[in-house]
């Protein structure tokens, strides 16, 4: 039994080690994924989208520092950006499917916060996108263990 436990081992300090990878990954995707529907595509941002954009963008920077320079409160920093960004997300899905009246909206200029621009496979939005954006790197950060110095 105690070989067993020894063969887990290695192989979940590896998984934990490749959680901040995976994070800055998603990070990155979402910032170029961001980029690229507005630039590219010209899908002009609402203001939920930009207040979500201003708790992604960073996080391709602290989370990316704290790999290279192996800073355990990486974990923290990264997490209160993804917990604000997630909170937005959910907001904005809400809004986007009707859960929450538009009256309730912040978006009283230029683009609605409801606006269907994009559904991929009839379902996937941007909101969407973002939502699986923040809670997948909510969950990298959750369950990374970092070495305490």
């Amino acid at each position: 039994m105690e070989e067993s436990e020894s063969v887990k081992t290695p192989e979940i300090g590896k998984l934990n080690e490749s959680l901040p990878y995976l994070a800055w990954a998603a990070a990155l995707a979402g910032l170029v994924g961001s980029l690229f529907l507005s630039e590219v595509m010209q899908f002009p941002p609402c203001t939920l989208c930009w207040y979500q954009r201003v708790a992604m963008y960073p996080l391709v920077v602290i989370i990316g520092a704290g790999i290279v320079m192996r800073d355990p409160r990486m974990k923290t920093y990264a997490l209160s950006l993804i917990v604000c960004g997630l909170a937005v997300a959910i907001y904005h899905n809400l809004l986007y499917y009707g859960f929450i009246p538009e009256t309730l909206t912040p978006c009283s200029e230029g683009v609605s916060c409801s606006s269907r621009q994009l559904e991929l496979f009839g379902f996937v939005t941007i909101p969407l996108m973002s939502l699986g954006s923040f809670v997948f790197l909510g969950l990298m950060m959750f369950l990374y263990k970092p070495k305490e110095l």
